[in-house]
């Protein structure tokens, strides 16, 4: 699933850790949801909107949409 969190995480001047603990979640997590090694559920993409400020789909790409032709 593309994502561009390690990108906004970056940009808010938090490190993983930090990214963690406001998400309530191990920095290997983080770690994985940075390297797509882990798609997250919708209770921590909802989360992580929560800390950016933005809407889900502004952060994960929808695997399922259709492309454009």
């Amino acid at each position: 699933m593309k994502q561009c969190l390690r990108e906004l995480r970056i940009a808010a001047g938090l490190t993983q850790a930090d990214l963690a603990s406001r998400l309530g979640v191990s920095r290997q997590a983080v770690i994985a949801l940075e390297t797509d090694k882990h798609i997250p559920s919708l209770d921590l993409a909802y989360k992580i909107s929560g800390v950016f400020d933005k809407p889900v789909e502004e952060i994960f790409e929808n695997p399922y949409r259709p492309k454009a032709a």
